[in-house]
Protein backbone atom coordinates (compact mmCIF):
# COMPACT_ATOMS: atom_id res chain seq x y z
CA UNK A 1 0.00 0.00 0.00
CA UNK A 2 1.48 3.53 -0.71
CA UNK A 3 2.42 5.39 2.07
CA UNK A 4 4.68 7.97 0.23
CA UNK A 5 5.89 11.38 2.19
CA UNK A 6 7.15 12.59 -1.16
CA UNK A 7 5.21 13.09 -4.03
CA UNK A 8 6.30 14.39 -7.76
CA UNK A 9 4.53 15.54 -10.39
CA UNK A 10 5.48 16.51 -13.94
CA UNK A 11 4.47 17.85 -17.48
CA UNK A 12 6.13 17.63 -20.64
CA UNK A 13 4.92 17.82 -24.19
CA UNK A 14 6.42 14.61 -26.56
CA UNK A 15 6.49 17.10 -29.49
CA UNK A 16 4.55 14.63 -31.92
CA UNK A 17 5.25 11.55 -30.57
CA UNK A 18 4.61 9.25 -33.25
CA UNK A 19 6.06 5.55 -34.73
CA UNK A 20 8.59 6.43 -38.00
CA UNK A 21 6.87 6.89 -41.01
CA UNK A 22 3.88 7.75 -40.05
CA UNK A 23 2.22 10.94 -41.33
CA UNK A 24 1.90 13.90 -38.72
CA UNK A 25 -0.02 16.74 -39.94
CA UNK A 26 0.98 17.61 -43.83
CA UNK A 27 4.19 15.61 -43.66
CA UNK A 28 3.43 11.79 -45.31
CA UNK A 29 6.77 10.69 -43.93
CA UNK A 30 6.65 11.88 -40.59
CA UNK A 31 9.91 10.55 -38.44
CA UNK A 32 12.50 8.70 -39.80
CA UNK A 33 13.99 5.78 -38.14
CA UNK A 34 17.15 7.82 -36.75
CA UNK A 35 15.37 10.99 -35.67
CA UNK A 36 13.03 8.60 -33.77
CA UNK A 37 15.35 6.90 -31.84
CA UNK A 38 16.86 10.02 -30.63
CA UNK A 39 13.46 10.87 -29.75
CA UNK A 40 13.02 7.71 -27.90
CA UNK A 41 16.45 7.92 -26.14
CA UNK A 42 16.25 11.37 -25.18
CA UNK A 43 12.36 11.23 -23.59
CA UNK A 44 14.16 8.09 -22.03
CA UNK A 45 16.97 9.72 -20.29
CA UNK A 46 14.67 12.73 -19.46
CA UNK A 47 12.51 10.74 -17.36
CA UNK A 48 14.27 8.84 -15.91
CA UNK A 49 16.42 11.57 -14.78
CA UNK A 50 13.76 13.86 -13.30
CA UNK A 51 11.34 10.96 -11.42
CA UNK A 52 7.58 11.67 -10.95
CA UNK A 53 5.11 9.66 -9.02
CA UNK A 54 2.94 11.19 -12.21
CA UNK A 55 3.68 12.21 -15.55
CA UNK A 56 0.94 14.60 -17.59
CA UNK A 57 2.18 14.47 -21.81
CA UNK A 58 0.51 16.31 -24.27
CA UNK A 59 0.98 15.40 -28.85
CA UNK A 60 1.11 12.00 -28.56
CA UNK A 61 0.22 9.83 -31.60
CA UNK A 62 0.69 6.54 -31.10
CA UNK A 63 0.42 4.24 -28.19
CA UNK A 64 3.06 2.29 -29.30
CA UNK A 65 5.78 4.86 -29.33
CA UNK A 66 4.80 5.81 -25.44
CA UNK A 67 5.20 2.34 -24.76
CA UNK A 68 8.93 1.72 -26.21
CA UNK A 69 9.61 5.16 -24.20
CA UNK A 70 8.90 2.96 -20.62
CA UNK A 71 10.47 0.10 -21.95
CA UNK A 72 13.38 1.17 -19.93
CA UNK A 73 14.25 -0.78 -17.03
CA UNK A 74 13.61 1.76 -14.79
CA UNK A 75 10.39 2.75 -15.88
CA UNK A 76 8.50 -0.43 -15.50
CA UNK A 77 6.67 0.57 -12.57
CA UNK A 78 4.23 2.99 -14.14
CA UNK A 79 0.85 2.68 -16.04
CA UNK A 80 0.62 4.55 -18.52
CA UNK A 81 -2.86 6.13 -19.49
CA UNK A 82 -3.44 6.25 -23.40
CA UNK A 83 -7.19 6.22 -24.83
CA UNK A 84 -8.30 3.15 -26.74
CA UNK A 85 -7.54 3.00 -30.44
CA UNK A 86 -4.57 5.33 -30.43
CA UNK A 87 -2.56 4.09 -33.60
CA UNK A 88 -1.42 7.79 -35.08
CA UNK A 89 -4.38 9.51 -36.12
CA UNK A 90 -4.40 12.40 -33.67
CA UNK A 91 -2.50 13.96 -30.71
CA UNK A 92 -3.64 13.49 -27.72
CA UNK A 93 -3.05 14.02 -24.18
CA UNK A 94 -1.71 10.76 -22.06
CA UNK A 95 -0.16 9.98 -18.61
CA UNK A 96 2.41 7.43 -16.78
CA UNK A 97 1.71 6.84 -12.94
CA UNK A 98 3.15 4.92 -10.71
CA UNK A 99 1.21 1.29 -10.69
CA UNK A 100 0.78 1.44 -6.79
CA UNK A 101 -0.87 4.84 -6.39
CA UNK A 102 -3.57 5.03 -9.75
CA UNK A 103 -6.86 5.06 -8.65
CA UNK A 104 -9.55 3.25 -10.58
CA UNK A 105 -10.01 4.14 -14.74
CA UNK A 106 -8.99 7.07 -16.89
CA UNK A 107 -11.02 9.01 -18.88
CA UNK A 108 -10.78 11.57 -21.38
CA UNK A 109 -13.65 14.56 -21.83
CA UNK A 110 -13.80 15.82 -24.82
CA UNK A 111 -16.98 17.74 -24.23
CA UNK A 112 -17.74 21.08 -22.53
CA UNK A 113 -20.05 20.79 -19.50
CA UNK A 114 -23.56 20.70 -21.06
CA UNK A 115 -24.51 24.78 -19.56
CA UNK A 116 -21.21 26.08 -20.75
CA UNK A 117 -22.32 29.19 -22.46
CA UNK A 118 -20.23 32.13 -24.11
CA UNK A 119 -23.39 34.45 -25.07
CA UNK A 120 -24.04 38.17 -23.74
CA UNK A 121 -25.71 40.72 -24.71
CA UNK A 122 -23.41 43.40 -24.11
CA UNK A 123 -24.02 44.56 -20.48
CA UNK A 124 -24.69 48.23 -21.43
CA UNK A 125 -26.35 50.18 -24.27
CA UNK A 126 -23.06 50.70 -26.89
CA UNK A 127 -21.74 47.25 -26.16
CA UNK A 128 -22.63 45.11 -29.00
CA UNK A 129 -23.85 41.35 -28.62
CA UNK A 130 -21.56 38.30 -28.19
CA UNK A 131 -21.93 34.30 -28.88
CA UNK A 132 -19.41 31.91 -29.62
CA UNK A 133 -20.56 28.81 -30.72
CA UNK A 134 -17.92 26.19 -29.29
CA UNK A 135 -18.70 23.07 -27.27
CA UNK A 136 -15.80 20.67 -26.88
CA UNK A 137 -12.00 20.70 -26.30
CA UNK A 138 -10.12 20.37 -29.11
CA UNK A 139 -7.62 17.99 -27.49
CA UNK A 140 -9.45 15.92 -25.16
CA UNK A 141 -8.34 16.69 -20.94
CA UNK A 142 -7.61 13.32 -19.45
CA UNK A 143 -8.27 12.69 -15.77
CA UNK A 144 -7.83 10.41 -13.79
CA UNK A 145 -7.35 9.90 -9.86
CA UNK A 146 -4.03 8.58 -7.78
CA UNK A 147 -4.14 8.13 -4.06
CA UNK A 148 -0.44 9.00 -2.72
CA UNK A 149 -1.21 7.44 0.59
CA UNK A 150 -3.24 4.38 1.29
CA UNK A 151 -5.39 6.36 4.60
CA UNK A 152 -5.62 9.33 2.37
CA UNK A 153 -8.23 10.78 -0.22
CA UNK A 154 -7.90 10.51 -4.14
CA UNK A 155 -6.35 13.54 -5.66
CA UNK A 156 -7.86 14.21 -9.24
CA UNK A 157 -5.26 15.15 -11.92
CA UNK A 158 -6.08 16.78 -15.11
CA UNK A 159 -3.60 16.89 -18.13
CA UNK A 160 -4.81 19.76 -20.31
CA UNK A 161 -3.49 21.05 -24.06
CA UNK A 162 -4.97 23.97 -24.91
CA UNK A 163 -5.27 25.50 -28.39
CA UNK A 164 -2.06 27.06 -29.82
CA UNK A 165 -1.32 30.56 -30.35
CA UNK A 166 -0.45 29.89 -34.10
CA UNK A 167 -3.07 31.34 -36.11
CA UNK A 168 -5.98 29.18 -37.03
CA UNK A 169 -6.25 28.42 -41.13
CA UNK A 170 -9.21 30.29 -42.65
CA UNK A 171 -8.44 29.94 -46.12
CA UNK A 172 -10.37 27.14 -46.56
CA UNK A 173 -13.63 28.94 -45.52
CA UNK A 174 -16.55 29.30 -47.48
CA UNK A 175 -16.41 33.41 -46.80
CA UNK A 176 -12.55 33.86 -47.23
CA UNK A 177 -12.40 31.89 -50.67
CA UNK A 178 -15.44 34.28 -51.54
CA UNK A 179 -13.11 37.75 -50.88
CA UNK A 180 -9.83 35.95 -51.04
CA UNK A 181 -7.96 39.42 -51.93
CA UNK A 182 -9.82 40.84 -49.16
CA UNK A 183 -9.16 38.68 -46.20
CA UNK A 184 -5.38 37.30 -47.34
CA UNK A 185 -4.70 40.68 -45.83
CA UNK A 186 -6.13 39.81 -42.46
CA UNK A 187 -5.97 36.42 -42.22
CA UNK A 188 -3.09 36.40 -39.38
CA UNK A 189 -4.83 38.80 -37.61
CA UNK A 190 -8.38 36.79 -38.04
CA UNK A 191 -6.65 33.53 -37.30
CA UNK A 192 -5.16 34.42 -33.90
CA UNK A 193 -8.45 35.73 -32.91
CA UNK A 194 -9.81 32.58 -33.67
CA UNK A 195 -7.27 30.61 -31.78
CA UNK A 196 -7.66 33.05 -29.26
CA UNK A 197 -10.98 32.70 -28.72
CA UNK A 198 -11.00 28.31 -28.44
CA UNK A 199 -8.29 28.60 -25.83
CA UNK A 200 -10.22 31.09 -23.54
CA UNK A 201 -13.40 28.83 -24.09
CA UNK A 202 -11.11 25.56 -23.28
CA UNK A 203 -10.04 27.28 -20.22
CA UNK A 204 -13.41 28.41 -19.04
CA UNK A 205 -15.24 25.00 -19.71
CA UNK A 206 -11.98 23.22 -17.69
CA UNK A 207 -12.94 25.79 -15.07
CA UNK A 208 -16.58 25.45 -14.57
CA UNK A 209 -15.58 21.37 -14.64
CA UNK A 210 -13.15 22.23 -11.68
CA UNK A 211 -15.34 24.25 -9.97
CA UNK A 212 -18.28 22.04 -9.67
CA UNK A 213 -15.29 19.32 -8.24
CA UNK A 214 -13.74 21.76 -5.38
CA UNK A 215 -17.15 24.31 -4.43
CA UNK A 216 -17.38 23.01 -1.01
CA UNK A 217 -15.07 20.61 -0.78
CA UNK A 218 -11.65 19.10 0.63
CA UNK A 219 -10.98 17.53 -2.99
CA UNK A 220 -7.24 18.00 -4.22
CA UNK A 221 -6.54 18.84 -7.87
CA UNK A 222 -3.96 19.11 -9.67
CA UNK A 223 -4.10 20.65 -13.82
CA UNK A 224 -1.12 19.71 -15.94
CA UNK A 225 -0.16 20.84 -19.26
CA UNK A 226 0.98 22.85 -22.30
CA UNK A 227 -1.83 25.25 -21.51
CA UNK A 228 -0.39 27.93 -24.34
CA UNK A 229 -0.41 30.62 -22.65
CA UNK A 230 1.72 32.27 -20.16
CA UNK A 231 0.84 32.72 -15.94
CA UNK A 232 -0.29 36.07 -16.28
CA UNK A 233 -2.47 35.86 -19.34
CA UNK A 234 -6.55 35.76 -19.53
CA UNK A 235 -6.62 32.40 -20.20
CA UNK A 236 -4.80 31.58 -16.97
CA UNK A 237 -6.37 33.81 -14.99
CA UNK A 238 -10.08 32.50 -15.99
CA UNK A 239 -8.55 28.86 -14.91
CA UNK A 240 -6.67 29.66 -11.53
CA UNK A 241 -9.70 32.21 -10.39
CA UNK A 242 -7.00 34.38 -9.28
CA UNK A 243 -6.21 33.29 -6.06
CA UNK A 244 -4.58 35.60 -3.02
CA UNK A 245 -1.00 34.32 -2.48
CA UNK A 246 -0.41 35.22 0.96
CA UNK A 247 3.45 35.92 1.82
CA UNK A 248 3.56 36.28 4.98
CA UNK A 249 4.25 33.20 7.09
CA UNK A 250 2.49 34.31 10.25
CA UNK A 251 -1.12 34.19 7.76
CA UNK A 252 -3.15 31.26 6.41
CA UNK A 253 -5.90 31.22 4.12
CA UNK A 254 -6.56 29.29 0.96
CA UNK A 255 -9.45 29.54 -1.46
CA UNK A 256 -11.94 26.76 -1.79
CA UNK A 257 -12.15 26.82 -5.68
CA UNK A 258 -8.95 28.42 -7.18
CA UNK A 259 -5.51 26.85 -8.35
CA UNK A 260 -2.22 28.01 -7.32
CA UNK A 261 0.86 28.02 -9.75
CA UNK A 262 3.81 26.32 -8.98
CA UNK A 263 5.86 28.71 -10.35
CA UNK A 264 4.37 31.21 -8.55
CA UNK A 265 5.43 29.55 -5.29
CA UNK A 266 8.40 28.36 -6.83
CA UNK A 267 9.27 32.69 -7.69
CA UNK A 268 8.12 33.86 -4.45
CA UNK A 269 11.36 31.38 -2.79
CA UNK A 270 13.73 33.01 -5.43
CA UNK A 271 15.54 36.28 -6.08
CA UNK A 272 14.81 35.98 -9.94
CA UNK A 273 11.94 34.73 -12.10
CA UNK A 274 13.83 32.88 -14.75
CA UNK A 275 10.97 30.59 -15.38
CA UNK A 276 10.38 29.56 -19.26
CA UNK A 277 9.40 26.48 -21.11
CA UNK A 278 9.31 27.89 -24.74
CA UNK A 279 10.82 29.81 -27.31
CA UNK A 280 9.73 31.47 -30.60
CA UNK A 281 11.24 33.75 -32.34
CA UNK A 282 13.48 34.62 -29.27
CA UNK A 283 10.78 35.10 -27.27
CA UNK A 284 10.83 33.24 -23.79
CA UNK A 285 7.44 32.23 -22.46
CA UNK A 286 6.06 29.86 -20.08
CA UNK A 287 3.65 28.03 -21.58
CA UNK A 288 3.41 24.94 -19.46
CA UNK A 289 2.25 24.93 -15.87
CA UNK A 290 1.39 23.06 -13.16
CA UNK A 291 -1.57 24.11 -10.86
CA UNK A 292 -2.46 22.80 -7.89
CA UNK A 293 -5.63 23.28 -4.97
CA UNK A 294 -5.40 24.64 -2.00
CA UNK A 295 -4.68 21.20 -0.37
CA UNK A 296 -1.49 21.72 -2.16
CA UNK A 297 -0.69 25.57 -0.87
CA UNK A 298 1.68 25.93 2.06
CA UNK A 299 -0.56 28.73 3.42
CA UNK A 300 -3.42 27.18 3.58
CA UNK A 301 -5.44 25.95 6.80
CA UNK A 302 -6.32 22.59 4.24
CA UNK A 303 -2.70 22.40 3.45
CA UNK A 304 -2.31 18.79 3.29
CA UNK A 305 0.95 18.51 1.19
CA UNK A 306 3.71 21.12 1.56
CA UNK A 307 5.54 22.68 -1.93
CA UNK A 308 9.27 21.59 -1.70
CA UNK A 309 10.48 23.01 -5.17
CA UNK A 310 10.14 23.57 -8.68
CA UNK A 311 12.22 21.93 -11.61
CA UNK A 312 12.74 23.03 -15.31
CA UNK A 313 14.57 21.43 -17.88
CA UNK A 314 14.65 23.94 -20.34
CA UNK A 315 18.69 24.32 -21.58
CA UNK A 316 17.77 22.08 -25.16
CA UNK A 317 15.35 25.14 -26.17
CA UNK A 318 18.38 27.12 -27.07
CA UNK A 319 18.91 25.17 -30.14
CA UNK A 320 16.37 25.22 -32.88
CA UNK A 321 16.93 21.48 -34.42
CA UNK A 322 15.11 19.61 -31.98
CA UNK A 323 15.59 16.51 -34.67
CA UNK A 324 19.24 16.97 -34.00
CA UNK A 325 18.80 15.49 -30.29
CA UNK A 326 15.70 14.22 -30.08
CA UNK A 327 14.68 17.23 -27.88
CA UNK A 328 10.85 18.67 -27.18
CA UNK A 329 10.56 22.05 -28.04
CA UNK A 330 8.79 23.19 -24.81
CA UNK A 331 10.42 22.50 -21.21
CA UNK A 332 9.56 20.14 -18.59
CA UNK A 333 7.79 21.16 -15.78
CA UNK A 334 8.05 19.08 -11.89
CA UNK A 335 6.96 20.01 -8.59
CA UNK A 336 7.59 17.90 -5.27
CA UNK A 337 5.66 18.35 -2.00
CA UNK A 338 5.85 16.67 0.81
CA UNK A 339 3.21 15.32 3.23
CA UNK A 340 2.60 17.67 5.75
CA UNK A 341 -0.97 18.87 7.09
CA UNK A 342 -1.80 21.61 8.02
CA UNK A 343 -1.82 22.28 11.98
CA UNK A 344 -5.54 22.69 13.21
Amino acid sequence: MARRTQFAVSTLNLYNLNLPGLRMYRDPDGWDQVDYDRKLEWLRRTIVQHPSDVWGFQELWHQAALEAVFGHPDLTDYALLVPTGQTGQKIVCAGAVKKDILVGDPEWIDRFPEKFRLQSGGGDPQTPDVAVRIDGFSRPVLHFKVRPRSNGAPISVYVAHFKSKAPTQIYREGWYRDDDTYYRRHSDALGSALSTIRRTAEATALRMMLTEVLKGTDDAVVVLGDLNDGHTSNTLNILTGQPNYILSGLEQGGSDTDLYAVSRLQQYRSDRDVYYTHIYQNLRESLDHILVSQEFYDNSRKRQWAFKGMDIVNDHLNYDDHKADGSSDHGLVRACFEYRPAKA
